[in-house]
C-alpha cells in the first residue's frame, strides 16, 4: 500500500477534552508475538522519528469513526486517536485490530471478546437468574467487590445482570451502611473502594439503580462516596457544600412536597453529574446517558407540576409586579422565572407550546415590560433572559401583545421601546446587553418569521408584516434613530472657529461606547434595507436618513465609518432608481469621496470597501449614478489608477452618450424637439406610480408599481400637490452644484437644508427625496462651467492628500 494511503495525523486528548495535534506521518504495523499482539508505530514523515507506540491489547476497547478515525484510550486518561488520509489506509489497520481482538472488521466499536457460545447462553437465561455471584458485603469484601464492578463495564450483558443483581438483593444500600462504618473508622483504603464501587455502580447506566442512590434516604450518602477519589490527597467536602452553602430559596412557599422533593434531587443529581463525576472518556460517554435522562425528566416533571398549580403562579406575578415588593425579594421573583423558563427547553414542542401560553395569559409580558425598566442590573439581565425565552419560541406572540398595547399606551412605554431604552442605554462598556437586546429586536422584525393572519379588529386579512412593520415604523423606529440624529450634526462652524471649515459635519460625542452603539443601531437599519424595502424607503427619503449616516464617514473610528458605508452599499445593491436619484439629488457621495481622498494612499479595510462600492456600480452598469459620480468627481478620481475602477466608470459614462447620441440622430428631427425631450425625467411616470402603489406584500423585494387605487399612507399629500412642488423646484436644480470650499478643497454642497434633513418640512421633504437630478447633468453648459473651474481646486487637494 502507497504511503499516502497511510498518511496519518496522531492526536492526543488534553486536560481540557480538546484533540492536540501530536504530529503527522505513515502507520506501519508490527507483528511483535502472536500471542501478545501487534504494535503500531507512527513514524515522522521529515525525519522518520517514532512519534507513536501503541501495543493492540485484546483488552482494549477500539472505535471506528468516519470511516477514517481510529480512537482508544491508553490507562485512565489518556485517549489517542489515528486520523487517515485516506479510507483505504483506515480499513487496513482497523482489519488488523480486529483481527488481534477476534473481531469481525464491520464492527464499529471492539469490546472484550467473549465467547459466542457463551453469549448466546446469557441471552436465554431468564432475566431473574443471577449469573453474576456478588462477594458478601463487608469491608474484607470491599477490593474484590471494587474489583468485579470495574470488570464489568467493558460488556454490556455483564453490565446488565450485575444491575439486575444489585437490584434483587438491595445491595447498594449495604454498601452505604458499609461506607458510615468506614467513614467512622477512618478506613481510607474501604473509603477509595467505596468510591470505586459507587462510581462503576453509576456507569452501570440503570435507572432502577438511580432510583435507589437517589432516594432522599441514599443520596447524600451517595456523594460521601464519591468524595473519597483515590487520586486527591484530600477528600472533597460536597456533603458540606449541599447542606450549609447552597440555600433552597422559596420565592413563594411550595406547599407540594412531592414537588419540593423532586427539585433538591434535581439540584444534587445535577451536581453529582456536573461537579463530582470526572469528565468521561471518549467511550465512556454512553456510560452516563441514562444519567442525563434522569436529570431531564425530573426537570419536565418539575414544569409540569408548577404549570399546573396556577395559585403559586398566579401569586409570583402578583408579588413580582407590586410595587411593595422589595428589590431583593423581585430579584428572586425574576430569577426564579428565569430558572423555570430554561427548564421549560426540556420539554416537548406541544407541552412548551402550552407552558409558554400559561406564562402569556397570566401576564408574563405586562410584568416583564415593569422590571426591564428597573434600575437592578441584575434584574434587568435576569429579565432579558426571560424575554429571549420568549421571543425565541413565538415572536409572533410578542409582536401581537405590543400591537394590542400601542392601542392604550403611549409609545414611551411599549414594550418595544423599553427593549430599545435599554439597548441605548447599556452602561456595560462592551454593551454585551445592548448586542443581546439587538438580536432580539432583528427576531421582532424579521419578515421571515412572520404570518398571513385574520385581523379580527378590522375583519380583513392583513399580512402580519404589514400590519407589525406599519406599527413599528410609526411608534418605535424614532426611538430606535433618536442616538443616531442625536449624535450627528450638520451644523456649520462658524467663521472664527479654529475647526477646518471643510469638515462641514460634526459627530458628537465621538468616544468609543457611542460609536459601539451606534455601529448596533446602523447593523439594524441595515437590516430593514434589506427587508422592509417599502417602509424603510419611505423613512430613510422623509427623514433624509442616509445623509445623516454618512456624516459617521468622518468618525474617528473606523469600524463606524465601514458601518455608515454598509448602509449606503446595501442601498445601492438594491439597484433601486427612486434611492439612486435620492442619493444624486443630495450629493450623498461627497462624505464617500472625501473619506476616500482623505485615506489617501493607506491600503486598509475602508479603502477596499469604498472601491468595492464604485466596482459594483461599474460592473452592474448603474447608469444614473455612474454619470453622476463621473460628472462631478472624475477629476478627483481619475489620479487613482492602482485600480481601473475609475477609468472604467469613465469609460461606461463615454460609451453610453455615443450610443444615446447615435440613438438621437436616428430619430427624425421633429421627434427631436424640446417638447418630446425627457432625459433625466424619463422616470416621471414611475414616481406617480410609487405614490399610488399598494403596500408591498410579504416576500417581494421591491413593489412593482400595478395599481393607483389609493394613496400610500406614508404620503398624505396628494399627487397633484407633488407635481407643483416638484415643478417649482426646476430653476432651483439648475443651481445645486458642486463649489469648491473657501479653503479649496474638493467639497460639495449639500442640496438639502438642515431643517429638510430632520423632516420639519414635511411636504417639502418629501417632495425633494423623490426629485430626479437636473437634465444638465447630460452635458448642461451651466455644469460644465462650474466644473471646469473646480477642476484646479480639485487636483491641489488630490495633490495635499497624497503628500499626506
Amino acid at each position: 500500500m502507497s504511503d499516502t494511503r497511510r498518511r496519518v495525523k496522531v492526536y492526543t486528548l488534553n486536560e481540557e477534552r480538546q484533540w492536540d495535534d501530536r504530529g503527522t506521518g505513515h502507520v506501519s504495523s508490527t507483528y511483535v508475538d502472536r500471542l501478545k499482539g501487534i504494535s503500531l508505530l507512527v513514524r515522522a514523515e521529515a525525519d522518520g522519528s517514532l512519534l507513536l507506540e501503541s501495543k493492540i491489547n485484546p483488552n482494549t476497547a477500539y472505535q471506528k469513526q468516519q470511516d477514517t478515525l481510529i480512537v482508544w484510550s491508553e490507562g485512565e486518561n489518556y485517549d489517542l486517536a489515528l486520523s487517515f488520509q485516506e479510507k483505504a489506509g483506515c480499513d487496513e489497520i482497523w482489519e488488523k485490530i480486529c483481527q488481534v481482538q477476534g473481531k469481525d472488521p464491520s464492527v464499529e466499536v471492539t469490546q472484550d471478546p467473549i465467547d459466542e457460545s457463551e453469549e448466546e447462553r446469557f441471552e436465554e437465561m431468564p432475566d431473574s437468574s443471577n449469573l453474576i455471584d456478588l462477594p458478601t458485603c463487608e469491608l474484607g469484601k470491599l477490593e474484590e467487590i471494587a474489583d468485579l464492578v470495574t470488570s464489568v463495564l467493558s460488556s454490556p450483558i455483564r453490565r446488565e445482570k450485575l444491575a439486575l443483581a444489585l437490584e434483587n438483593e438491595g445491595y447498594i444500600k449495604k454498601l452505604l451502611q458499609l461506607f458510615q462504618t468506614c467513614e467512622n473508622l477512618d478506613n481510607a483504603e474501604g473509603l477509595h473502594h467505596l468510591y470505586e464501587i459507587i462510581r462503576g455502580i453509576l456507569f452501570l447506566n440503570k435507572a432502577t439503580l438511580f432510583e435507589v442512590m437517589f432516594s432522599d434516604e441514599c443520596i447524600m450518602d451517595v456523594v460521601g462516596c464519591l468524595e473519597y477519589d483515590p487520586a486527591l490527597a484530600q477528600p472533597k467536602r460536597h456533603r458540606e457544600f449541599l447542606t450549609k452553602t447552597a440555600k433552597f430559596k422559596e420565592v413563594i412557599p411550595i406547599t407540594d412536597s412531592e414537588l419540593r422533593q423532586k427539585i433538591h434531587q434535581t439540584y444534587r443529581v445535577q451536581y453529582i453529574q456536573d461537579v463530582i463525576l470526572p469528565t468521561p472518556s471518549v467511550f465512556e460517554d454512553n456510560f452516563l446517558s441514562t444519567l442525563t435522562s434522569f436529570i431531564f425528566f425530573n426537570k419536565v416533571e418539575i414544569v409540569s407540576m408548577l404549570q399546573e398549580d396556577e395559585k403559586f403562579l398566579s401569586e409570583v406575578f402578583a408579588q413580582l409586579t407590586d410595587e411593595a415588593t422589595d428589590d431583593d425579594k423581585r430579584r428572586e421573583l425574576v430569577n426564579f422565572f428565569k430558572e423555570f423558563c430554561a427548564f421549560s427547553q426540556t420539554l416537548q414542542p406541544q407541552n412548551r407550546d402550552a407552558f409558554f401560553k400559561t406564562l402569556a395569559n397570566l401576564g408574563i409580558l405586562p410584568a416583564l415590560e415593569i422590571v426591564m425598566g428597573m434600575d437592578d442590573l441584575q434584574v434587568r439581565a435576569a429579565a432579558t433572559d426571560i424575554f429571549s425565552y420568549l421571543v425565541e419560541f413565538s415572536p409572533s406572540m410578542v409582536r401581537e401583545f405590543v400591537m394590542q398595547e400601542a392601542q392604550q399606551s403611549d409609545d414611551d412605554i411599549l414594550l418595544i421601546n423599553v427593549v430599545i431604552e435599554q439597548m441605548i442605554c447599556d452602561t456595560d462598556p462592551e454593551l454585551g446587553g445592548a448586542v443581546q437586546l439587538m438580536g432580539l429586536l432583528r427576531t421582532l422584525i424579521d419578515p421571515e418569521n412572520m404570518l398571513a393572519t385574520a385581523n379580527v379588529r378590522t375583519c380583513k386579512w392583513k399580512t402580519e408584516k404589514s400590519e407589525f412593520l406599519n406599527f413599528f415604523y410609526n411608534h418605535c423606529m424614532q426611538v430606535l434613530t433618536a442616538p443616531l440624529l442625536a449624535n450627528t450634526s450638520e451644523d456649520k462652524p462658524d467663521k472664527d472657529s479654529s475647526i477646518e471649515p471643510s469638515t462641514g459635519s460634526t459627530i458628537c460625542p465621538d468616544n468609543y461606547q457611542t460609536a459601539q452603539l451606534l455601529a448596533l443601531i446602523l447593523e439594524l437599519l441595515t437590516f430593514c434595507v434589506e427587508h422592509h424595502t417599502y417602509h424603510i424607503k419611505n423613512y430613510i427619503m422623509n427623514k433624509d436618513l442616509l445623509r445623516r449616516v454618512l456624516i459617521l464617514m468622518n468618525s474617528k473610528h473606523t469600524f463606524l465609518a465601514l458601518c455608515a458605508l454598509r448602509f449606503l452599499r446595501r442601498i445601492i445593491g438594491l439597484k433601486d432608481e427612486f434611492y439612486n436619484r435620492y442619493i444624486i439629488k443630495g450629493n450623498l457621495f461627497e462624505p464617500v469621496i472625501n473619506a476616500l481622498l482623505d485615506n489617501g494612499t493607506r491600503y486598509n479595510l475602508l479603502n477596499s470597501a469604498i472601491i468595492e462600492l464604485f466596482e459594483f456600480i461599474r460592473v452592474e452598469d448603474i447608469k444614473s449614478l455612474t454619470a453622476h459620480i463621473v460628472d462631478n468627481f472624475y477629476k478627483a478620481l481619475e489620479s487613482i489608477e492602482y485600480v481601473q475602477t475609475f477609468k472604467g466608470l469613465k469609460t461606461k459614462y463615454e460609451q453610453e452618450k455615443d450610443r444615446q447620441s447615435q440613438k438621437l440622430n436616428s430619430v427624425p428631427s421633429i421627434l427631436r424637439s424640446n417638447r418630446f425631450r425627457r432625459d433625466a425625467r424619463a422616470l416621471e411616470e414611475d414616481e406617480e406610480l410609487w405614490f399610488n402603489e399598494d403596500e408591498e406584500e410579504e416576500g417581494e423585494a421591491v413593489v412593482p408599481p400595478i395599481e393607483k387605487s389609493k394613496a400610500e399612507e406614508d404620503f398624505p399629500d396628494s399627487y397633484e400637490k407633488f407635481m407643483e412642488t416638484k415643478k417649482a423646484k426646476e430653476s432651483e436644480d439648475k443651481e445645486n452644484l458642486p463649489k469648491r470650499t473657501s479653503v479649496g478643497g474638493f467639497k460639495f454642497t449639500f442640496s438639502h437644508s438642515a431643517s429638510s434633513a430632520n423632516g420639519a418640512n414635511g411636504a417639502n421633504s418629501k417632495s425633494v427625496a423623490a426629485q430626479t437630478p437636473p437634465a444638465g447633468s447630460n452635458g448642461s453648459s451651466s455644469k460644465n462651467t462650474t466644473l471646469s473651474a473646480t477642476v484646479a481646486s480639485a487636483k491641489v487637494r488630490q495633490y495635499h492628500v497624497l503628500k499626506k
